[in-house]
């Protein structure tokens, strides 16, 4: 029995890729190609609560809305409890969109996360994400901010992932935000067509190491793609909540931002503000510096790899997203 647990936020809800009345999302898709016995298993299931059948057991503990230190305080004490084989987690994009963004506090939370699943063995998956400024389209002085930001979380995901030897995913690059046929209707999230290239990469990355040996979760959806229609009904209902929310928290912090860019640009001192990301960057990093816990794979996952430590995987580069897993 292989138990796979998930930890994130609403990419990793399903939230994008509506089945039935529940969502399902990139990891149930995923799930049913941990094992031959299991293939397409959980191709229909929701994403939510447990899903058994065969030798994997899935248990979803994401949550829309989550922030790192959601994921440390509430998930992970659960997913512990759990025992996972296989573990994921993918958050950081919530952080980014709050005025009380802290990269050194981003950067403990998903350090405890990640050490606490690896010192009982599981099988970590990470991913860095896009900014949000880019999948949300806004202007340079608004969307800047918002890159650099998402830029430190990707870096602390990056050197966490090479510390405790994770499955890592690269989604940062311009390709995912650019193919508009991976997106749902309220542009912030994947759409069904996307959260299959999540999980039939993901798949790749494991069967790589030996460790999915089941099929691949197929990339074609099975739901019509989101119409323009689509769009406007979700920003006259759950859209038009979202946006409120966040011109409370992030808005007015976000404009005093992009008047700070508009001001350096205009002195020609622009490089002031990568600089100061920099030296917070680097804070973070030192704060999680040490040496990471022996770890071992589950013997459950058996396979070429499954006997060996985890190897620490380098900072990944940018790849198409088009191109992974084919």
């Amino acid at each position: 029995m292989v138990r796979f647990a998930a930890l994130g936020d609403s990419l990793t809800a399903g939230v994008g890729d509506p089945v039935g009345d529940g969502l399902r999302g990139w990891a149930a898709l995923l799930a049913g190609g941990l094992v031959a016995d299991d293939a397409d298993n959980a191709d229909d299931a929701g994403g939510s609560g447990e899903a058994a059948g065969g030798a994997v057991r899935f248990r979803n503990f994401a949550v829309a809305g989550a922030r790192a230190r959601d994921v440390a305080a509430f998930q992970l004490p659960r997913a512990l409890a759990y025992r996972p084989d296989v573990v994921s987690v993918v958050v950081g994009m919530n952080d980014t969109l709050r005025r009380t963004f802290d990269i050194t506090e981003v950067a403990l939370a998903l350090d405890r996360t990640c050490a606490a699943l690896s010192a009982r063995g599981a099988v970590l998956l990470t991913a860095c994400l896009p900014d949000p400024g880019a999948v949300l389209g806004l202007p340079g002085p608004l969307a800047r901010p918002l890159a650099r930001r998402q830029r430190q979380v990707d870096a602390v995901v990056h050197t966490l992932s090479a510390r405790y030897g994770a499955v890592h995913l690269h989604l940062a690059d311009a390709a995912w935000v650019a193919d508009r046929t991976l997106w749902s209707a309220d542009r912030l999230h994947p759409g069904e067509r996307g959260h299959r290239t999540i999980a039939a990469r993901f798949h790749a990355l494991l069967a790589e190491r030996g460790l999915a040996h089941g099929a691949a979760p197929g990339r074609e959806p099975r739901q019509p793609p989101p119409s323009r229609a689509d769009a406007l009904r979700w920003l006259a209902t759950a859209g038009t909540g979202w946006v409120l929310r966040r011109c409370h928290d992030l808005l007015p912090d976000l404009i005093r931002l992009a008047g700070a860019e508009v001001r350096h640009r205009a002195r020609g001192t622009g490089a002031l503000l990568d600089l100061r990301a920099e030296q917070s960057l680097a804070a973070a990093l030192a704060a999680v510096s040490g040496p990471a816990p022996a770890s071992v794979p589950p013997a459950v996952l058996a396979g070429p790899a499954a006997s060996a430590r985890p190897v620490p995987v380098p900072v990944p580069t940018a790849v198409p997203l088009a191109t992974m897993g084919e």
